[in-house]
């Protein structure tokens, strides 16, 4: 009697559909993916080339210096404070302008403090002036 030996079978994983399937799967993913998109700051800026003067009674200047001090109208406060400052600014003379100007060297973050704070005071104008150099 002969014993027949059974064959090995071969099992194969088909692999010629993998790169389709990985393609598919990479635009699907890309599709319906969402990315969030940062705002900004959200200000107003007038048109270009638009002047007008200002009398210097209704100008606060506040000066920003590359450790985050904050001096307004000589002087020095903290940035927390500076909300109560600009309300009590605003009450006393609605058409009050706030001019924010920093040093070359200020920290972005600062500088995003300070317009918080004004912005949480509820101050409409508000000047950006350009650091020293």
């Amino acid at each position: 009697m002969m014993v027949d030996k059974k064959k090995k079978r071969e099992s194969e994983i088909p692999t010629s559909s993998l790169a389709d399937i990985a393609f598919l799967m990479l635009i699907f993913f890309l599709v319906t993916t969402t990315i969030d998109v940062d705002k900004g700051i959200g200000l107003v800026l007038p048109p270009k080339g638009e002047t007008k003067e200002v009398s210097k009674k209704n100008i606060t200047n506040l000066l920003v210096n590359a450790d985050g001090k904050v001096m307004i109208d000589e002087q020095i406060v903290d940035i927390p404070v500076i909300k109560g400052l600009v309300q009590r600014k605003i009450a006393e003379n609605p058409k009050i302008i706030f001019s924010v100007k920093t040093d070359a060297s200020t920290k972005y973050r600062y500088y995003v403090q300070v317009l918080d704070q004004l912005k949480q005071a509820k101050a409409t104008r508000i000047s950006i002036a350009e650091p020293e150099q």
